[in-house]
């Protein structure tokens, strides 16, 4: 097992006291996945491009999304609600996007929700009645009624998979937080365009908005 209490301590919480156990009950926990989409596994066609981006394509295709599907099974074996948000606009156009996702640049996101790129990729499908929020913002709670039905289900606590983790990851976290959820952030269930991006994030939001855990965690923090 990996020591959570102890990793990713940013300089805030060097000292800090080691957090105390985590216990979880399926009737009010959630998992939360997030932007695993198909446009994101999009090579692209230049091949300098696709050579910089090669490190991230790989870690989602050999770890985060196996991994965030063994995470899925695990959790509707437990009775935990799974859920996913997924980036999509309503328009054709995009007019109802964020100002964020109207910018040039990276993400500039222009992802109809009935498009295939905008689709969540094959190997997390949703199943039965999970539900997907689609978003135009970061936070999957700030454009969505996501709250609403986090707490209509009675759901404290969210674990959370998904892409990028200095972006939506981090936002959507750091909401949750504010809204006084219990968070947990499944490392090796999540991915930025870098490690080093990854790992910083991770950092910064362990400890104060969240708690930074590995897959093989999960299993410890749920009764016997």
């Amino acid at each position: 097992m990996s020591n959570w209490k102890t990793a990713y301590r940013s300089f805030y919480y060097e000292k800090a006291e080691e957090p105390e156990d985590v216990v979880l009950q399926p009737a009010n926990t959630a998992l939360l996945i997030i932007d695993i989409q198909n446009t994101y596994l999009e090579v692209p066609a230049e091949t300098s491009e696709a050579n910089r981006w090669a490190p991230f394509f790989e870690r989602m295709n050999n770890t985060v999304i196996p991994n965030t599907a063994r995470l899925a099974e695990f959790a509707r074996s437990k009775g935990v609600e799974v859920m996913y948000a997924r980036i999509a606009c309503l328009t054709e156009d995009g007019r109802d996007r964020s100002l964020s996702q109207k910018k040039p640049g990276f993400n500039y996101l222009l992802l109809p929700k009935d498009q295939t790129q905008s689709q969540i990729v094959s190997e997390l499908t949703p199943q039965g009645d999970e539900i997907t929020v689609l978003k135009t913002t970061d936070s999957a709670l700030t454009g969505t009624n996501l709250r609403l039905m986090l707490n209509n289900m009675g759901i404290t606590n969210v674990i959370v998979a998904g892409i990028f983790t200095d972006q939506c990851i981090s936002s959507t976290v750091r909401s949750l937080a504010d809204e006084s959820f219990n968070v947990l952030v499944v490392d090796d269930c999540c991915a930025a365009a870098t490690m080093k991006l990854h790992r910083h994030e991770l950092e910064i939001i362990n400890m104060i908005y969240c708690h930074v855990v590995q897959l093989e965690d999960m299993e410890g923090f749920f009764p016997s």
